[in-house]
């Protein structure tokens, strides 16, 4: 396992989280009416088994604690959004930037029915953008299960680049080894035209 100690950022980053469009995509925060489409995507054991505070069996309940959660008012140290499709404002899944251990990290899931068809790429880089234009971070961080080939594609076409492997704490599947990715501004700065 590698050890990113002199990567380390120990300061919080406070952070603006806007309404976010894209192309095909809402990132908003999430409310009430998500709540069903929540607990019904979310209770998958396939997406719990990849992240590492969601719960399995996933309920109407902790779909109605993170809703409440993610609206409490108070010291932004991250973003939560639900992710919507655009044209029909469907839930599909959530995303968000959160303070951890090495510095901010951006995290995602979308739910399996709409797998297969880039809106985990399209939130990551909104995402990402947003991390770098609205924060003064030197670098942004992602990790994904070894077993997540799918969230890997992701990973590198933002343009991060591999630092190490680590364990990660599942409350589905125990300790599992994790890889962990950096996107330092200066690449950043360099990709922001997504889709040239």
């Amino acid at each position: 396992m590698v050890v990113e100690s002199e990567e380390v950022e120990s300061e919080s980053h406070s952070i603006e989280c806007p309404v976010l469009v894209t192309e095909r995509l809402v990132l908003r925060p999430p409310h009430e009416d998500d709540v069903p489409e929540l607990a019904e995507l979310a209770n998958n054991r396939r997406i719990a088994e990849m992240l590492s505070r969601m719960p399995y069996p996933y309920s109407r309940m902790d779909a109605e604690e993170f809703v409440e959660g993610s609206s409490q008012a108070g010291d932004r140290k991250g973003c939560h959004y639900a992710v919507a499709l655009a044209e029909s404002g469907a839930f599909i899944g959530c995303a968000g930037l959160d303070t951890r251990q090495y510095g901010l990290e951006l995290g995602y899931w979308v739910g399996e029915p709409y797998w297969g068809r880039g809106y985990a790429t399209e939130v990551a880089h909104v995402l990402v953008d947003l991390a770098f234009r609205a924060s003064d971070i030197d670098r942004l961080n992602v990790s994904c299960r070894v077993i997540n080939d799918a969230s890997r594609r992701v990973i590198h076409k933002c343009g991060f680049q591999y630092v190490g492997q680590g364990m990660m704490d599942s409350l589905v599947a125990g300790k599992v080894p994790v890889e962990r990715y950096q996107l330092d501004r200066k690449t950043w700065v360099s990709l922001r035209s997504w889709g040239a």
